[in-house]
């Protein structure tokens, strides 16, 4: 067995590499001529709304840019506080969705009616905790027209403070780092090597309308690996790009708000009970069992650990994280174990911004 979880990770060491190398960055800042519609989907984001306002202003290179601010049933004062500071400003425009029907979740019926809205050439949605360097949008938009795919989620750098963000943000890259051959996923027609993150997305329009939009993944609380799926099964091509440089992002400030964050998604990630024991099983093998050999002073035990971790320092030099952090890796995977288990238990039950998910 313990020679098993040294190659094992080994390989997982050797996919981070390639992934490390291959990966696509955006750093194009050319001004582009293409008409580009953003659409941010909010719901009591008073407290969070002012800087994002302020970085999209900020945009330079998309003299085209249109900016859909889509109000989900906000009750505090997120509205009043967009149109305050977009009133002088002719590219935004806030939108009220209509009362939600049933088999829609808030973001992805919130998307749908930016959809009808806009009418440019590239769809680009931001969640309202995403922060844009002001060449995010341009170098954005010219990476995907240059690798000639039809979408592209760029990856925020991820800030975590407190100990439980530091022990989970990170694993999410080094997930797919080092799971996923990223060149071969992005032309490939598998969705099964689908992978995007919903902060930040683009996509060209013509391939948004071969899904019908956000209804693809209308009830998914996974919208963006979902909507990834769909667009990949329509003959698009994408994949996760780089956005380390250009955005950043803090998905939770406490324990508790990442516990509530993960309890309403994990247990739908991984297609149903069987890959969820997959998953378990993985993050066991290949990051507490190696611990638990060292600690017993097995040398497979230390090598299969070092090959771990190493990947982890890969994950964290592509994604600007903390190098500290990846030699925390057994406990990351113990507490993303335990949040799993939580996600199941609480799945009937999981409330996102005041509804059941």
């Amino acid at each position: 067995m313990a020679i098993l979880l040294f190659f094992i990770n080994v390989f997982l060491l050797a996919l981070a590499t390639l992934n490390f190398f291959t990966l696509r960055k955006p750093t194009d800042s050319t001004e582009t001529s293409l008409k580009v519609d953003v659409l941010i989907p909010v719901r009591n984001e008073a407290e969070n709304i002012n800087e994002l306002v302020l970085s999209l202003q900020a945009q330079v290179g998309v003299p085209r840019a249109k900016f859909y601010f889509i109000d989900d049933s906000s009750t505090d004062a997120t509205a009043s506080i967009i149109t305050t500071m977009t009133a002088r400003d002719s590219r935004f425009k806030l939108i009220s969705a209509p009362e939600l029907p049933t088999g829609w979740i808030g973001k992805t019926w919130a998307l749908q009616q930016g959809y009808f809205a806009a009418n440019g050439e590239i769809v680009v949605t931001i969640d309202a905790d995403v922060r844009l360097e002001k060449d995010a949008l341009v170098k954005s938009i010219n990476l995907l027209q240059s690798s000639n795919l039809n979408f592209i989620s760029p990856y925020p750098k991820q800030i975590a403070k407190t100990f439980s963000e530091r022990l989970i943000q990170p694993i999410l890259q080094w997930s797919w780092m080092s799971t996923v051959p990223l060149v071969i996923a992005e032309r490939s027609s598998r969705t099964s090597l689908a992978v995007a993150n919903g902060q930040f997305f683009l996509a060209k329009r013509e391939s948004l309308d071969l899904v019908n939009g956000f209804k693809s993944n209308a009830d998914k609380v996974l919208d963006d690996i979902e909507l990834a799926r769909a667009l990949i099964q329509s003959g698009c091509k994408g994949t996760v790009v780089s956005g380390s440089d250009i955005a950043t992002t803090r998905m939770y400030t406490s324990f508790t708000e990442l516990r509530a964050g993960y309890g309403k998604s994990l247990w739908q990630a991984f297609g149903g009970k069987f890959g969820t024991t997959v998953a378990i099983a993985f993050l066991f093998f290949t990051g507490i069992y190696p611990f638990v050999l060292f600690l017993n002073f097995h040398p497979l035990g230390l090598f299969a650990l070092e090959a771990v971790i190493a990947a982890r320092l890969i994950s964290a030099k592509a994604s600007r994280g903390s190098y500290l952090d990846s030699f925390l890796h057994p406990f990351s995977c113990a507490l993303l174990i335990y949040l799993i288990f939580f996600s199941w238990r609480n799945r009937k039950s999981a409330q996102w911004k005041g509804r059941t998910v």
